[in-house]
């Protein structure tokens, strides 16, 4: 791999974790869950092997329909509530939505 696509894409993941940490507001956590797929996308297809690429293409559709959930949860959760803040998660669907959706991306148990 070219040095310069690993330090962009480390750097990316960085920034992605940063982001997701420091945000108060349910679309900058998005912005920041997926700059980190962005990231970690080449450094999963780096080997250039079949399976490597249909890993990664696994991966980010996995990490896409769980993105979607998330988006779906904040939503349900300003359209009750109206409030995008991430401390405003009262509902509970949004809760059940919203944990189904890190549960996603984190890869728990049920979902790997």
């Amino acid at each position: 791999m070219n040095p310069q696509v690993k330090l962009i894409s480390i750097s990316s993941l960085l920034l992605g974790t940063t982001i997701t940490i420091s945000s108060n507001h349910w679309m900058m956590a998005w912005t920041g869950l997926e700059i980190n797929t962005l990231g970690i996308l080449p450094l999963i297809s780096k080997p250039h092997h079949p399976r490597a690429i249909e890993a990664a293409t696994k991966y980010f559709l996995v990490q896409a329909a769980a993105s979607t959930l998330l988006l779906f949860s904040s939503t349900t959760n300003a359209l009750f509530t109206g409030q995008w803040d991430i401390a405003q998660l009262t509902h509970p669907t949004s809760c059940l939505l919203l944990t189904t959706a890190i549960s996603i991306k984190l890869g728990l148990v049920p979902f790997h």
